[in-house]
């Protein structure tokens, strides 16, 4: 199974974006998506960003996610 995990893009390079996920901040690959904006969240998988999603829908995944690895429930 595969897992693409929402992440907030703060910055731009050419075809690259800075994205950051729970204080980490990883480079990711825009081609697919080359409309994104800083400020976008943007599902990640295997160093692409896939979709854009809403921040509303990005902070439910992310809380779900957190929740998965055993950090207490949080509001949705």
């Amino acid at each position: 199974m595969c897992l693409a995990v929402p992440a907030k893009v703060i910055a731009i390079r050419d075809n690259l974006g800075t994205v950051e996920l729970s204080g980490v901040h990883r480079e990711v690959s825009l081609m697919l998506l080359p409309e994104t904006v800083v400020g976008d969240y943007v599902l990640v998988h295997a160093g692409f960003a896939m979709q854009i999603v809403d921040e509303k829908e990005a902070e439910e995944t992310n809380a779900l996610l957190r929740e998965m690895n055993g950090e207490g429930r949080t509001v949705l």
